[in-house]
């Protein structure tokens, strides 16, 4: 039976890197954002005994609640809470944890409820970290505390609570969730045993229900909250296997959905304050990054309806008014002059010339060494035939449904923030230095986000709000344009890919070599490891940017993907070899990868007929680990590709949820079809070109393929990621399935300006 699955956390994190920037590393723990995500303290709140009193009284002040530990809040109305240390940006990320954290504790799903936890060191994310840095670390019972703890310590010294990476389900989830879940349970049941005098090895629990089958007895979960919460806490509570799951692996339905169809779900962009009447802000910041505002003329703005306040912020310009369109209409009249610097004479054919540079001067072994098999180099000389090619990438923009936006009121030494942020104890944080005010003196307050990305881990819109609140002493609502969300934003970044490939006599791939510009996220190398290649050589390359760039939806994974099963794709072409013939033989040795290329297959008919200028392309990507292949099916006998299938096999290791983890495959699926169509941020004069959906465009419903996704659980002990592992092949596969279309080999994208 085919199984599809989980929902899990979207866009990649990565770190925050640009002009006069640094930029933390995976390799030293703290980079590229895929560590982070949300926390559960299970084994700190055993050396604390029970979480701070701050947070007892912000999750469980009402009347007949009970935080049996940080995650699970159980009312006398048998009401059982999750405390869910994740963001909700339409990934359901929500919804799965819950999921697990339910059926470990055996609680009633129709009884289950989600909070989301506040942006606070208590949460930061010490599963995540744990689940990234020694995933395989098992340590005594005694000392399990201690390890938290010490995780723990270090999540919080880097503020570390972003949803993303694909961490929340496998690092979160796994690791804490449930953990969070078998913990309540264990003394729910150590409480019935206490009060009914009984052995707790006789006592069970289903559904809410604590019993005791020979006495009779039967307690609801309400009915022990209080004296569970004074059990000890276990530091290694035994956990379910799949035989026994009840909630996990269901298509259960998202909580989340309900409040968003009805209009009651409140995102960042619907903020009010209660009793107090908002005004808005509009912003501009000068187009080459780094610029500053030299001049400024507001005349014509100052005597605007509606304008309260022009500020001159030194890094931009931002008009208050009582109403956003007002703020806005008054900002487009603003004449602004800008510093100027060398970064105005870059374009978009400099920085490709710069990355061109680079990969000359590493010539055929230079450059930094990321994995070496083998001598590529040697049979590469010798090789029967050879096999060479160039790709290139453009900056891609995030383009959330949201545009990014926060509002904040700073009075009396103390400021309130509320925005929807991937990172709320980060937002935190970055409010409180921008203010140079302790951390204590914020109160963030996370909503739903909007779409996310990656692009709601940075905090630029956060810090501008609060610059912007302290100097009006209002509160203000700040709402970035679509032209300043496109021109100002944390891009993925362009890069350039070379490989030679070398085949014996017979057409077998016995050499690859390839060198590319940049390596951000993941800091492990584009390794081609599940393919079975004798001599390999991996490099790559540093060449300016000038760019911002940050977290975008699978991070290098989306770069490297089309770089590496495009060039797989023309190894098979020179060898005369069918794409799937080909990466069958190179997966022989690897038999996950294998059953997913497979199935996909399987799935999209490959081999059989097609009408004239169609195709099919195929290609495989293990990322988040997760192993993904996808079909993409394209027709061109219009002017212009159309995409009209696509099939996805995954095989995540263990599906949570496969309604959420086939909505996200469906999402990641489409994300990459807009980018690989049509995404581009061109660069003139050191500025951004785009602004708005005109010339940035997205893919529209009458443009959106059939989609069809099955899932394999190939592994429930190492689950993989889900909400970017459903991007890396769709570019492949679509280049690769215009090509067999009878269309060009496609090696720059965007595959739109193939086809003006």
């Amino acid at each position: 039976m085919n199984e599809m699955s989980e929902v899990i956390a979207e866009t990649p994190e990565t770190p925050k890197a640009g002009k006069k920037r640094g930029k933390w590393t995976r390799r030293t723990f703290i980079g590229a954002g895929l560590l982070t995500g949300g926390a559960l303290v299970v084994g700190v709140a055993i050396r604390s005994g029970k979480p701070p009193e701050r947070l007892r009284a912000m999750l469980a002040g009402g009347d007949g609640e009970i935080l049996v530990n940080s995650f699970v809040k159980i009312g006398k109305d048998n009401i059982v809470t999750a405390v869910v240390p994740h963001v909700e940006m339409g990934q359901g990320a929500h919804t799965a944890l819950a999921q697990m954290l339910a059926d470990e504790l055996d609680a009633d799903w129709n009884n289950v409820r989600i909070l989301e936890a506040p942006g606070d060191g208590h949460f930061a994310s010490h599963n995540i970290a744990r689940e990234f840095l020694a995933p395989e670390l098992k340590v005594p019972s005694v000392l399990e505390p201690t390890v938290d703890g010490g995780f723990l310590t270090l999540a919080k010294m880097m503020a570390l609570q972003i949803t993303g990476g694909s961490f929340s389900i496998r690092g979160t989830g796994q690791r804490g969730m449930r953990a969070a879940g078998a913990a309540a349970r264990a003394m729910l049941v150590a409480a019935a045993a206490e009060k009914w005098q009984l052995p707790a090895s006789e006592i069970s629990v289903d559904r809410g229900i604590v019993a005791h089958a020979k006495s009779g007895k039967r307690a609801a979960f309400g009915e022990l909250a209080e004296a569970a919460a004074k059990q000890a806490l276990p530091a290694q509570p035994k956990l379910k296997t799949p035989k026994d799951f009840k909630l996990m692996g269901k298509p259960i339905a998202r909580l989340d959905i309900p409040a968003k169809v009805d209009g009651t779900a409140i995102f960042g962009i619907d903020v009010q304050i209660p009793g107090q009447k908002l005004s808005y802000a509009a912003v501009k910041a000068p187009p080459v990054v780094g610029a500053k505002v030299a001049k400024m003329d507001a005349s014509a703005a100052k005597a605007m309806p509606g304008v309260l306040q022009i500020l001159n912020m030194g890094d931009f310009v931002a008009v208050v008014a009582e109403g956003y369109w007002q703020a806005q209409q008054a900002l487009n009249q603003i004449t602004v002059e800008y510093s100027k610097s060398d970064a105005d004479k870059i374009d978009t054919a400099a920085i490709f010339a710069g990355y061109g540079k680079a990969l000359d001067e590493a010539g055929a072994d230079g450059g930094d060494t990321l994995a070496e098999t083998g001598d590529a180099a040697a049979f590469f000389a010798k090789a029967a035939k050879k096999v060479t090619a160039q790709y290139h990438v453009p900056f891609l923009a995030h383009a959330a449904m949201e545009p990014m936006n926060c509002t904040a009121w700073v009075r009396g030494g103390l400021c309130d923030v509320w925005a929807g942020s991937q990172s709320p104890l980060g937002a935190r944080n970055a409010a409180a230095k921008t203010l140079g005010i302790s951390a204590d003196k914020v109160n963030y307050h996370n909503t739903y986000l909007g779409g996310g990305f990656g692009r709601r881990s940075e905090t630029d819109n956060i810090e501008m709000a609060v610059r912007i609140a302290k100097a009006t002493g209002y509160p203000v609502k700040l709402i970035w344009s679509r032209e300043e969300d496109t021109q100002q934003d944390w891009y993925r970044p362009s890069a350039s890919s070379r490989f030679e490939a070398g085949l014996d006599a017979s057409g077998k791939l016995m050499s690859w070599n390839n060198i590319h510009t940049h390596l951000f996220d993941p800091q492990e190398a584009p390794l081609v490891s599940y393919y079975n290649i004798p001599n390999s050589l991996i490099r790559k390359v540093d060449a300016p940017m000038h760019l911002r760039f940050g977290p975008w939806r699978s991070v290098d994974h989306s770069q490297q993907s089309w770089f590496i099963e495009s060039f797989v794709d023309e190894i098979a072409e020179a060898a005369g070899k069918d794409p799937l013939a080909l990466r069958r033989e190179l997966l022989a040795k690897s038999p996950r990868h294998l059953a997913v290329l497979n199935r996909v297959a399987k799935m999209a008919g490959w081999g059989s007929a097609l009408p004239a200028k169609h195709g099919r392309g195929i290609a495989i990507a293990q990322s988040f680990g997760s192993i993904v292949a996808e079909v993409a099916e394209v027709d061109l006998t219009a002017k212009k590709p159309r995409v009209t299938k696509v099939y996805c096999c995954a095989d995540p290791g263990f599906a949570m949820n496969p309604d959420g983890y086939t909505a996200q495959m469906e999402s990641g699926i489409i994300y990459g079809l807009t980018a690989a169509l049509y995404g581009e941020i061109m660069v003139k004069n050191g500025a951004v070109q785009q602004s708005n959906f005109h010339d940035y465009p997205m893919l529209r419903m009458n443009e959106a393929p059939d989609i069809f996704v099955e899932i394999i659980n190939g592994d429930a002990q190492r689950l993989g990621g889900g909400g970017e592992p459903g991007l890396p092949p769709l570019a492949p596969a679509l280049t690769n399935a215009i090509r067999a279309a009878g269309g060009m080999r496609i090696r720059h994208l965007p595959v739109a300006k193939h086809f003006a």
